[in-house]
């Protein structure tokens, strides 16, 4: 049976590879986008989403009742609310998706689910790691008030991060075709972001599964580098 230093740096490998292979096809999407037949590239966009999320399957440690609550539960809901934006305007705005991000169910492309959970999840474990050594052994005293500021800062700020994820994202999506807006991006469109948002990731706290991972928090970077570079130059 392998002991922790095995699962660790099966761990750790799992996490380099995974890095190396979305850093891989993101320059490529963005090499192609940039120089070369743009309509090719756009039409790949939906495979690439799908393989960074069979990445984060690969890489998360432990997978468990609570992580595919999780999952289950942001596609549904990332689902539902996708399409009720499309359907009557009254979330996000009046926006319609275009056919280049695949197969849809009533006009919104199934994508769309996977790309609500792998949100969330990048979002909320990347929090979960920056604040996970709040807490100390001499600090005991202070637990509970720590561990509440840990538990707001994971579901304010992740959904501030999710939010600030989708404007880079946004005028780059109407450029390549992923949707289109009746007139201007609201603002309407990022408070809608950001309620739900926050109400993912606190299903996020909830549930229990091992929040460590790495490559979430590298590829939360590495996404938001590919539509920092194609919002400045595409």
């Amino acid at each position: 049976m392998p002991n922790i230093t095995d699962k660790t740096q099966t761990h750790f490998f799992k996490v380099r590879v995974a890095t190396a292979v979305a850093i891989i096809f993101h320059l490529i999407g963005l090499t192609g986008l940039l120089f070369f037949k743009r309509e090719w590239f756009v039409n790949t966009s939906a495979v690439n989403l799908l393989l960074m999320f069979f990445l984060i399957l690969y890489t998360q440690q432990q997978k468990n009742t609570g992580f595919y609550l999780l999952m289950v539960i942001s596609f549904v809901v990332g689902m539902g609310v996708e399409w009720t934006g499309t359907s009557t305007g009254l979330l996000f705005g009046n926006y319609s998706y275009g056919t280049v991000l695949g197969p849809s169910f009533r006009n919104v492309p199934w994508i769309i689910g996977l790309n609500w959970f792998m949100v969330i999840y990048c979002c909320g474990v990347c929090m979960h790691m920056m604040l996970g050594k709040l807490l100390t052994a001499d600090e005991e005293e202070n637990k509970n008030k720590r561990n509440l500021l840990r538990i707001i800062s994971i579901i304010i700020d992740g959904a501030t991060i999710a939010v600030a994820l989708d404007w880079l994202m946004e005028p780059v999506a109407v450029q390549l075709g992923y949707w289109k807006w009746a007139g201007e991006i609201p603002v309407f469109n990022y408070a809608c972001w950001f309620l739900v948002s926050v109400l993912l990731l606190g299903v996020f706290h909830i549930c229990r599964f091992n929040k460590e991972n790495k490559f979430a928090v590298h590829l939360l970077l590495i996404q938001a580098m590919f539509f920092l570079l194609l919002r400045t130059f595409l």
